[in-house]
């Protein structure tokens, strides 16, 4: 980290994706009042996220991210936060068991409220009014009002996420994420599938697992672990100045921490090496996570790296890509091979969905088959560089939305209108979700079969 980084410093740069305030003093006010919160992770929580991610970069473990597009404080409630860890959970047993490695779980929650635009105004009727840009800024509403940027919803966002992160803490250690619980959900899922016929077979073989576990005696009253487990928060590091605000010096070890949540990620609209938002990241200490598009180049993606993780620290530094699902193969080996060249130590995570976005009937959508066919053209990449494909970023919700198109139990054009509730971009849902790890898991399986026949050939 340069010395002459402050919490502060990002401000002496040039800034974009930033809501343009009309009471400066209002905002600061907040800010300050931010500043004497609670934190709401911990630096040695952090830290624990950072090794179980050098597991990844080293090939032993993947990494499930994935949630809310953009939460929203109409939407908070216990039970959407149930039904999301719910589905997240399904996911995760179904990768562990068939990549046969642990699953290092960081949600899209507790945290995710700023959105980038791609344009500063919205015109509708005829009325141009500025652009939603997450709850924690403006309203969705098309009104005057609505979309003033108000810095009290920090404020908000903040309560949000301090309630969200206290039910997610009690699901993970009260016993909600008991594996038989999670196992019983996946089988409804199964059964009522489609496809249930493909799934049936990892379905059996996870339930014939857990049934010898119990007929050795090991049982979830006598092993922690097979009822609880770690989940992380994670969210897009947009709003310059909450984030600030949240920043704190760790009294154990003299560094800085963002406490907004666990790890925070730097979207491909606010990557550019001499501006704030890499300028702030660079100086916590928290793993964060890059977002490589199509635009991102060998030679630029190394200046970032060093700037990010100058130390060449495992498990410090995601990177996200997403490119769309024909281009892939375009963008991505390059990448690879830059930064296998150059001996850095990364996380190499697939978003199968910001690149694969179209409109259908007025509504913005994501086909399911592209969605997948992005993650099997990056699992592919990866087979053919030697490299691990550490994971995937997702979308999703627990609700039985219609937001993305196809799927096992399809969902066509003409049923977006039904349940299109995102306040952004379009999810996954619940079932979508669970059928994409199921996909997921063949590829890690084919992997590690390639892995293990490789063991063999030169052992």
């Amino acid at each position: 980290m340069a010395k002459e980084w402050t919490p502060s410093s990002w401000r002496n740069k040039p800034v974009l994706q930033m809501p343009d305030y009309p009471d400066p003093a209002a905002l600061a006010e907040t800010e300050r009042r931010l500043a004497s919160y609670p934190p709401l992770v911990f630096a040695g929580e952090a830290r624990k996220l950072t090794r179980s991610l050098a597991e990844v970069a080293n090939g032993r473990s993947f990494l499930l991210q994935g949630g809310d597009c953009a939460e929203s404080f109409a939407e908070h409630g216990a039970d959407n936060i149930r039904d999301f860890f719910r589905a997240f959970l399904q996911m995760a047993i179904v990768l562990t068991f068939a990549g046969a490695q642990p699953v290092v779980k960081v949600g899209r929650i507790a945290g995710q409220f700023a959105k980038p635009r791609s344009s500063g105004s919205e015109t509708k009727n005829g009325q141009t009014l500025p652009a939603y840009r997450g709850d924690i800024v403006n309203g969705i509403e098309f009104d005057a009002a609505s979309r003033i940027p108000n810095p009290e919803r920090q404020i908000m966002a903040y309560r949000q996420s301090a309630a969200t992160l206290n039910l997610l803490r009690a699901f993970a250690q009260g016993g909600y994420a008991n594996l038989d619980n999670v196992h019983q959900w996946m089988l409804g899922f199964v059964a009522g599938s489609p496809e249930a016929e493909r799934y049936q077979a990892l379905a059996d073989k996870i339930s014939e697992t857990i049934a010898f576990m119990r007929a050795i005696g090991i049982e979830s009253d006598s092993h922690p672990s097979l009822r609880e487990t770690d989940f992380f928060t994670s969210h897009e590091a947009l709003l310059l100045g909450y984030e600030e605000a949240m920043t704190r010096v760790d009294s154990t070890s003299g560094d800085w921490y963002a406490t907004s949540g666990h790890m925070i990620w730097i979207g491909d609209r606010t990557r550019q090496l001499d501006h704030a938002h890499i300028e702030f990241c660079s100086g916590i200490k928290n793993p964060l996570g890059l977002k490589c598009g199509p635009t991102s180049e060998p030679d630029e993606l190394l200046r970032l790296i060093d700037k990010l993780n100058p130390d060449n620290t495992p498990g410090r530094l995601t990177l996200i890509t997403r490119f769309g699902h024909e281009k892939v193969e375009e963008c991505l080996p390059k990448l690879i091979r830059a930064v296998e060249r150059e001996g850095r130590k990364v996380v190499w995570s697939c978003d199968p969905m910001h690149g694969n976005t179209i409109t259908l009937n007025h509504y913005k959508t994501r086909p399911f088959e592209r969605i997948l066919a992005e993650v099997q053209a990056f699992f592919d990449v990866h087979r053919a560089e030697g490299t691990h494909p550490g994971g995937i970023h997702v979308e999703m919700t627990g609700k039985d939305v219609t937001e993305c198109t196809g799927g096992a139990r399809p969902i066509l054009a003409e049923d977006l209108s039904d349940r299109y509730h995102t306040h952004c971009d379009p999810r996954l849902n619940a079932n979508q979700a669970l059928e994409l790890a199921f996909l997921v898991a063949e590829l890690l399986k084919k992997d590690a079969g390639a892995a293990n026949a490789r063991m063999r050939a030169t052992g």
